[in-house]
């Protein structure tokens, strides 16, 4: 549905419907998926807390659709302010949710003592939730206002959909053969870009799997034997694209960069992984955000090879958290 007139109201209706149809019928889900999990000796009732939080995502949807029509109503649909508000509110309250429902807990750290900006933010891709996630770091633990190069097919979230356009985001077409006017798009995005904002881009293009960062290394060693080689010891991260961080780099000289990387997401790149990772274990997700000074961060070929090193070094980041959870929960266990 290309047509936002069409697809807006098809997909708010949509979400509606759902958020109504889990509330009235709770109580039978609530017994069955109950029932479901015990049975398979699932303790943690991974699918019942599951729904639970589809429930209140689906209200927060709603929630979050119906102030921007308020907003809209107002002749306030403009009103940049009034709509990172918004953004800042659904995002924590959608965490809040994970936490309330699957026993999410996020550390995280870097965030609090960063420089003024503007910032380019290139952030490590891994689960679901990896955008609403940064967005929330940003804006509540960094006091920043988060522009996103988004995937066009996040405009089926509704509220997602009104937001993104409402506020300097761009929805890139990852199919698309004009890669060329992807990247002056992205660029466009970056325009204005000043002290207090941040343009967030996701360069590994996907969230990463392990058969991903399989084919992504072959097609590297293709075209560029080199990288290649300086990725392929990578266990977690996949290859980083660098043309779209590059292109916000061009657009905004005078920006500082921050990478953003985050351990406990893994495995959550599919609804069926989400699932499984709720069975066994609580949601603990450690999040690092490092700054970088503009003048540190070359350009050309030179920038290519230091991205390369910055997500080598952020893949072995993510090894050594997972390793120091993985001792404290057993720890915890033998304790």
């Amino acid at each position: 549905m290309k047509s936002s007139w069409v697809r807006r109201p098809v997909m708010f209706i949509g979400v509606v419907l759902m958020a109504l149809g889990l509330t009235l019928t709770s109580p039978v889900w609530v017994i069955a998926t109950v029932l479901v999990d015990a049975a398979r000796g699932r303790w943690r009732f991974p699918i019942s807390r599951f729904i639970v939080f589809g429930t209140l995502w689906a209200w927060l949807e709603v929630c979050g659709v119906l102030v921007a029509m308020f907003l809209f109503c107002a002749g306030r649909s403009r009103d940049v302010n009034a709509h990172y508000a918004l953004q800042k509110w659904w995002t924590r309250s959608i965490i809040q949710a994970l936490g309330f429902t699957v026993g999410l807990q996020i550390t995280v750290e870097g965030a609090d003592n960063l420089g003024p900006g503007p910032f380019i933010v290139l952030c490590r891709h891994a689960s679901l939730a990896d955008s609403i996630m940064s967005a929330w770091v940003l804006a509540t633990h960094a006091s920043l206002r988060p522009r996103y190069v988004l995937k066009k097919e996040l405009k089926i979230d509704p509220c997602l959909d009104i937001l993104g356009h409402r506020l300097p985001n761009y929805f890139v077409d990852r199919e698309s053969s004009n890669v060329a006017g992807e990247l002056q798009g992205i660029e466009q995005m970056a325009l204005g870009l000043s002290v207090g904002d941040a343009a967030v881009i996701f360069p590994e293009g996907s969230r990463a799997s392990a058969k991903k960062r399989t084919r992504a290394l072959e097609k590297l060693q293709e075209r560029s034997p080199s990288r290649a080689e300086r990725l392929s010891g990578l266990q977690y991260l996949i290859a980083p694209k660098p043309a779209g961080a590059s292109a916000l780099l061009t657009a905004v000289p005078q920006a500082h960069v921050l990478t953003m990387w985050h351990s406990g997401f893994d495995g959550l790149d599919t609804f069926s992984g989400v699932l499984r990772h709720l069975g066994n274990t609580k949601a603990r997700v450690f999040v690092r955000v490092e700054e970088h000074a503009r003048h540190n961060i070359p350009s050309g070929d030179e920038f290519v090879i230091w991205l390369d090193e910055q997500w080598a070094k952020m893949d072995r980041s993510v090894a050594a958290q997972l390793l120091k959870e993985n001792e404290r929960s057993g720890e915890t266990k033998h304790g």
